[in-house]
């Protein structure tokens, strides 16, 4: 069953809550491996925001609308039912109970979802959506604007950051074993100017929550950045976990 309730788990048996866990990022951090890892490690329900904004788009092609017709977007954000279900391999994401999850990470998505997620009116209906997820249980969501507008009250917040440099060295590699070829200085170039478009765009910009704990993963290995946020966590919440 989609996006039930969490409640029951050992975690929260001990906790007597469920909790709210937010995870920002800057482009290239490595947060969604961190986030899908602890998420399964504490039991909680992992929230991919950006596959939200993906099933959206997904729906205006399947519907041949112009991502860029804010109105009609908008409607279909509206009227769409996206769910999420934590499975054995990974997590499934289900559109008007169709399972898209192969079907959102295709080229074709990745190439028409800036207007998408740009959108200001999908913006504020998918974020309700996302609000919406409090209460089925303990959750961990990442994103660029969960702790600052999605979340404000999350019980933990993380700012994962790392330097250009770094973050073009690992987007390299995970392009080279896909047989890319890429230039690291034009990578970091790019890297450079999303950060720019990220932190100033007018809706829904890329900042740090004045209570967010960031975390450098410029020299983390996976395994190390999820053990620290693990760490921060238990000790928020006195070894719990």
């Amino acid at each position: 069953k989609k996006l039930k309730s969490l409640k029951g788990t050992e975690n929260e048996v001990t906790m007597g809550k469920t909790l709210v866990i937010a995870i920002d990022w800057w482009a290239a951090s490595g947060k969604s491996t961190t986030a899908k890892i602890i998420s399964k490690r504490l039991g909680f329900l992992y929230i991919d925001s950006g596959a939200m904004y993906r099933a959206v788009t997904l729906k205006a092609l399947q519907n041949n609308i112009d991502v860029k017709d804010e109105n009609k977007i908008a409607g279909l954000a509206q009227n769409c039912k996206i769910e999420l279900e934590n499975k054995a391999d990974k997590q499934h994401v289900y559109l008007d109970g169709e399972d898209i999850t192969e079907k959102i990470r295709m080229p074709e998505i990745s190439q028409n979802i800036s207007p998408v997620a740009a959108n200001g009116k999908v913006r504020e209906i998918l974020v309700k959506k996302q609000q919406d997820f409090e209460g089925e249980g303990s959750i961990i969501m990442d994103g660029r604007d969960i702790g600052t507008i999605v979340f404000p009250d999350a019980d933990i917040k993380i700012f994962l950051i790392a330097t250009p440099e770094a973050r073009a060295k690992r987007r390299k590699k995970e392009l080279e074993r896909k047989g890319i070829e890429v230039d690291f200085k034009e990578l970091t170039e790019e890297i450079h100017k999303r950060d720019e478009a990220d932190s100033t765009r007018e809706i829904g910009p890329l900042k740090k929550a004045d209570d967010a704990i960031e975390v450098d993963n410029s020299d983390m290995s996976i395994e190390e950045q999820v053990n620290e946020i693990i760490r921060i966590i238990d000790k928020k919440f006195v070894g719990r976990f």
